[in-house]
């Protein structure tokens, strides 16, 4: 059977249209099915416990159920890559944090280009990290413990996490912003770190907020600056380091990715129940329970904060020459 020009034009024109009539149909019934979100990190954790709360959300807004999937190891590589690997129809999410960024140069070799292979979907809370003085060291403010430093060059021990922490890259961004002297000691992990620097066998560290919020108003650590652009609603009285040493900004923050090439519109979506949540005053006060402060993008914006937290970090990994443990 012959076909005439015109049915063969109208045919053609019909099977090209059909993938983007598919992805509208499906963006509009999402979810039809369970939703994993897969967080680098063990159960427990504010990265895990922030996946469960807005899990939680998005389960009671799109009813459909939102199964958090732990999946720690190789500084959330592991994870990244499950989600890089995945379909991209929006059933398949990822936590994202400060690791992603630190690890798109920390790690010589991986299977995956951050900024390429996952779409940013939605921001959720900034965090700032708390630098804190075991009550041994004589410095009580910013200026005074760079004074103190520079007097005392590789006598002031610094902890963290571990090697590529958040704890550890903004301490050697300080390093590098003021020029003192600090010796790094790495942990397995924050609070085996939190542990001797109460004990005083380590002098000071850049750390989350939830962890020690409850030491420093016990006076048990002293907490000399956040980290943030702005104060902490939860220590109005601690200045931030920015208001000694002009242009530092660091800290933590969290949010959700997707496989890349997933529909425009799961995205949209998905951002738009995420930024309902973070207006929500119950939403709100317990993600300031973890220390952390709504922060609402869009996609795009998102995008940006996820490139420029990855050319941020990389000038201190390059700088201090960071390499995995």
């Amino acid at each position: 059977m012959k076909l005439s020009r015109r049915a063969f034009l109208q045919l053609t024109l019909g099977a090209a249209l059909l993938p983007a009539v598919s992805h509208t149909a499906s963006a509009q019934s999402y979810p039809n099915r369970p939703v994993h979100i897969v967080v680098g990190f063990t159960a427990g954790g504010s990265t895990d416990i922030g996946a469960r709360l807005i899990g939680q959300w998005l389960q009671e807004r799109l009813g459909q159920s939102f199964i958090i999937e732990n999946r720690p190891g190789a500084g959330t590589n592991i994870a990244t890559e499950q989600v890089v690997r995945a379909p991209p129809d929006g059933y398949t999410l990822l936590m994202v944090g400060p690791s992603s960024a630190v690890n798109a140069t920390l790690y010589d070799k991986l299977n995956f280009v951050f900024l390429r292979d996952i779409a940013p979907v939605a921001s959720l809370t900034r965090q700032p990290q708390i630098m804190l003085a075991n009550p041994s060291l004589p410095a009580k403010t910013i200026p005074e413990f760079i004074a103190y430093a520079k007097a005392n060059p590789g006598k002031i021990t610094m902890a963290s996490a571990g090697v590529g922490s958040t704890g550890h890259l903004v301490g050697e961004f300080f390093k590098m912003t003021t020029g003192v002297d600090l010796v790094h000691v790495p942990y397995r992990g924050a609070g085996p770190a939190l542990t001797d620097l109460l004990g005083g066998q380590v002098l000071m560290s850049f750390a989350g907020l939830a962890g020690s919020i409850e030491y420093i108003r016990t006076g048990k650590l002293r907490a000399l600056a956040v980290t943030t652009a702005a104060r902490s609603e939860a220590l109005p009285d601690v200045p931030t380091v920015g208001e000694s040493v002009p242009g530092f900004e660091a800290g933590d923050w969290l949010g959700i990715g997707a496989p890349k090439n997933t529909p425009a519109e799961i995205i949209d979506r998905l951002n738009k129940e995420v930024a309902a949540a973070l207006a929500d005053p119950k939403i709100k006060a317990r993600f300031a329970d973890l220390g952390g402060t709504p922060l609402v993008l869009t996609p795009a914006g998102f995008g940006k904060l996820l490139a420029d937290e990855t050319a941020k970090w990389a000038k201190v990994i390059r700088a201090a020459n960071i390499k995995p443990e």
